[in-house]
């Protein structure tokens, strides 16, 4: 996948999207294929391997920690940063992008919105600094206004530097921001190209947009 660009992969319900993020992450075993970022194998890399190499995941369902509180969560996502100094940076890069997050930063989790309860998902993907972030459905549950912010937010991520692999089932906002795309079905590539060529792509729009 490109260096430095937003590629999403869309698809219908159960046609590997989130099995792949997690296969790349090291959170389920490959039976096949391979794995490479930048030329280095992850394939049989522990999760915490796969994170000291740069690549963090947002999970599907956000999945905080409800009775932490908004700092507490942060921290437990920098639990590889080397001193107290690379934490520090972390939290302070949070509370920049999402400042509700400093606001709230002694509240429990489960207190949270669903819109805050991403933000610290988020917050606590970045708090590893990663060169790839990888989101899994990051619009799910969310209110419309809440998921604009949300695609915002992941292209500012970008602009900053990160690589984005964006999995959601709201194929025509994942397009729209998406500078590459794959269509996967049942674990197979059948399509790919410029997220604004997919777009326009009869096949996606038929399938995947409502055409």
């Amino acid at each position: 996948m490109p260096i430095g660009k937003i590629v999403t992969l869309i698809g219908a319900n159960g046609a590997g999207k989130s099995s792949t993020l997690r296969a790349i992450a090291g959170l389920v075993r490959n039976k096949s294929g391979s794995v490479t970022w930048k030329e280095k194998h992850l394939m049989g890399l522990q999760p915490e391997h796969v994170l000291e190499r740069g690549i963090a995941l947002c999970p599907e369902g956000r999945r905080i920690f409800p009775h932490l509180t908004v700092l507490e969560n942060l921290k437990l996502g920098g639990y590889s940063c080397k001193n107290k100094d690379e934490e520090a940076a972390g939290i302070e890069r949070a509370f920049t992008l999402f400042p509700r997050l400093r606001e709230r930063s002694w509240q429990k989790g489960g207190t949270l919105s669903g819109g805050e309860q991403q933000m610290l998902a988020v917050g606590r993907a970045l708090m590893s600094d990663p060169e790839l972030i990888m989101f899994d459905e990051p619009s799910m549950g969310l209110a419309p206004i809440l998921v604009e912010e949300v695609f915002n937010i992941i292209e500012q991520i970008n602009k900053e530097g990160k690589t984005v692999l964006l999995v959601e089932q709201n194929a025509f906002a994942a397009l729209k921001i998406a500078d590459y795309a794959y269509v996967l079905e049942v674990g197979e590539i059948t399509l790919q190209g410029p997220g604004d060529e997919l777009l326009r792509d009869p096949r996606v729009v038929s399938a995947y947009l409502g055409g």
